[in-house]
């Protein structure tokens, strides 16, 4: 009797773990996609030389920004601290470091102009 209640919760447990992974990436495919529909906005503001990226990867204001273009910065970057949180888990590295590591790629893929901050906190202009 005490195995198959050992084995019900071990299933329950399973099932469990199995269920928040499938969330977990049913969840990321989300964030993917308001990724994507945002990222017309983001260009915008990158262009208008708004904000920047910065060494930890996220967008950072770097003029005054109104309320609704606040919102992109902050939703863009809620969105990134989940993937990066969600890779820091895969790779047993920290979210701190992902974030970094995704800054330092994002800053060479990004295009002439982007305001670019470097890893010792100096913002440039790409080049």
């Amino acid at each position: 009797m005490k195995s198959v209640l050992l084995f019900r919760v071990l299933f329950l447990l399973t099932a469990a773990a199995f269920g928040a992974a499938v969330v977990r990436a049913e969840d990321l495919n989300a964030v993917k996609a308001r990724m994507e529909q945002r990222q017309g906005a983001l260009d915008a503001l990158r262009d208008r030389q708004m904000v920047g990226e910065n060494n930890r990867g996220y967008v950072e204001a770097r003029t005054s920004i109104n309320e609704a273009e606040q919102k992109v910065v902050s939703d863009e970057n809620s969105d990134r601290r989940m993937v990066y949180t969600a890779l820091a888990a895969q790779t047993k590295a920290g979210a701190e470091t992902v974030g970094r590591q995704r800054a330092q790629q994002i800053a060479e893929r990004s295009k002439r102009g982007v305001w670019v901050q470097e890893p010792s906190g100096e913002w440039k202009q790409k080049r």
